[in-house]
């Protein structure tokens, strides 16, 4: 089993920073790719941004430029990196970890229990 235990979040004003962190735990034999997704009030769940094994990034057309993916291979931390925060950015952040177990042959995925950013105008 793998736990992740995101933090981080909080309550900003437009144009400030925040960053988000994932630790994973558990029996992990390798992590794949690494993501964030985000939650606004009464909408979907949507991707942010993603992060390979290899350290290659891609983002969603409205955080590009603004935020960025890091990862901490030997932490097993995936980080989110949030500057200019607007009020659209406003959710729930969530974490998503491809993970390889140990005794598995295939990766599973497993989601974060999301943390609550607020960006006040």
């Amino acid at each position: 089993q793998v736990q992740l235990v995101e933090s981080g979040g909080g309550l900003v004003q437009a144009g400030g920073s925040l960053r988000l962190s994932c630790a994973a735990s558990g029996s992990i034999f390798s992590i794949n790719e690494m993501s964030w997704y985000r939650q606004g009030p009464g909408k979907q769940r949507d991707f942010v941004a993603v992060i390979t094994s290899g350290g290659s990034t891609n983002y969603a057309d409205s955080v590009k430029g603004r935020f960025t993916i890091s990862r901490d291979n030997a932490q097993k931390t995936v980080y989110l990196q949030m500057n200019s925060l607007k009020p659209e950015d406003t959710g729930v952040y969530f974490c998503n970890v491809n993970v390889r177990e140990r005794g598995r042959l295939s990766g599973n995925v497993y989601w974060g229990q999301g943390t609550q950013v607020t960006v006040s105008s």
